[in-house]
């Protein structure tokens, strides 16, 4: 990335900077006081380390700004799955150490923010009240609730994602694309082998798993409340049968899935599978630039809807440094260092975490120059929103997995 845009991202973090939050005990406090105190620390930032593109960005564009704005160290600690954050958290506490502890700031969402939340170990209300929340929709439903939680502060949106599947234009014709699960199934049938999925409770798998749950139930708004577990387990029958009939024919006869998308995505460049998926955006540009995925892989969503979603950042309670981890939090939330993730040629492709609405002059402009660039390799803004469907309780996530561990890899085993 250019010096270019790391001056502009510095300056408007940077202008932002001097703004002040109310103070209480879960609350950043005066702002000038945290930055000041978070000068010469540490930050332990603990992330999913699976994507080297996603590294490369944090590491070249948070953690310059990080030091030369405000004399933090950045020590990005990668984990191959947030659960390891989670753990050393949880573990450090039942140990006692109630201080100075190993995680400053994680990259979480969904059932690792609800596990934290459970136990108590995050600090809350802070989020709310750092400069840069002022461009964040907090009254939106899909941000201000996570796995069907509220946040309640105790998290700061890094960005957002939504699901889409990734074929290769080279070797699949677009118009014979699947644009439903019912169509998938017919597609899996006429060329067997040539699909599969991550197994949950890997994420991308999930996320599979649970938007075919919306279509072949009639839709997500008979989902919206909470779990009833009657109506679950009648409708939930036809998924299990879907599926269940779909697995002869996936790669490897179903007998075996990937663990994880990084998996799913290699056997999807040595053309062992026709379909890999993505959750960016801003499009695979980033990923192709990389060699993850060939030059001719197009993003495309479903007719029957997408679920999209925000990921955030969360302090545990017993974080060393958490006046940096504020920092952080708030550095990423400035506009243009938005709109460097947004786009692929920085290496990320990640969707924004604020409003457009929020935001105006010379930042809004910067935004709207990046999602009118994005081409071929993204689906369109407009295309993405006509089709984003919500989360729902997780209560429900927990359900999906635990069934399809019994109903579809134990019910495989057996067999």
């Amino acid at each position: 990335m250019g010096l270019l845009i790391l001056a502009l991202a510095a300056a408007a973090v940077a202008c932002s900077g001097g703004e002040s939050a109310p103070a209480n005990t879960s609350s950043p406090g005066d702002w000038e006081a945290i930055t000041n105190t978070a000068r010469g620390q540490t930050l332990d930032l603990y992330m999913w380390g699976g994507s080297s593109e996603i590294n490369r960005f944090v590491d070249r564009i948070y953690g310059p700004i990080l030091e030369e704005e405000y004399g933090i160290t950045l020590n990005r600690i990668p984990v191959a799955d947030t659960v390891d954050a989670v753990n050393k958290v949880l573990a450090e506490l039942q140990a006692g150490r109630d201080n100075g502890g190993s995680v400053d700031l994680i990259w979480i969402n969904g059932e690792n923010f609800y596990t934290l939340r459970q136990a108590n170990a995050l600090v809350g209300g802070w989020a709310l009240q750092i400069p840069n929340a002022r461009f964040v929709d907090w009254d939106s439903a899909a941000v201000n609730r996570d796995f069907g939680l509220a946040v309640e502060g105790s998290e700061s949106p890094l960005g957002s994602a939504q699901f889409q599947f990734v074929y290769d234009s080279a070797r699949t014709d677009e118009a014979s694309l699947p644009r439903s699960y019912i169509e998938l199934g017919e597609w899996i049938a006429a060329h067997p082998g040539r699909f599969t999925y991550p197994a949950p409770p890997a994420f991308h798998g999930t996320r599979f798993i649970k938007q075919a749950f919306y279509e072949l139930t009639g839709g997500v708004e008979n989902w919206l409340g909470p779990l009833d577990e009657t109506a679950f387990a009648e409708g939930s029958a036809g998924l299990w049968d879907f599926l269940a009939d779909i697995n002869p024919n996936l790669w490897r006869s179903g007998r075996t899935y990937p663990p994880d998308i990084a998996s799913l995505n290699r056997l999807f460049a040595n053309d062992e599978v026709d379909f890999t998926f993505t959750q960016l955006p801003g499009g695979i540009q980033a990923e192709i630039d990389a060699g993850v995925l060939p030059a001719t892989a197009r993003p495309f969503v479903f007719e029957t809807g997408t679920i999209g979603d925000f990921h955030y950042v969360a302090i545990p309670t017993n974080a060393g440094d958490p006046e940096a981890a504020m920092v952080l939090a708030n550095l990423v939330l400035a506009p243009a260092l938005q709109a460097a993730k947004l786009d692929p040629a920085n290496g990320w492709g990640d969707g924004l975490a604020i409003s457009l609405d929020l935001v105006d002059g010379e930042d809004r402009v910067a935004l709207q120059q990046v999602m009118d660039k994005l081409g071929g390799a993204a689906v369109s803004f407009d295309r993405l929103e006509e089709v984003r469907l919500p989360e729902v309780d997780q209560a429900y996530t927990l359900r999906l997995e635990h069934d399809w561990d019994v109903f579809i890899r134990q019910s495989q085993l057996a067999d």
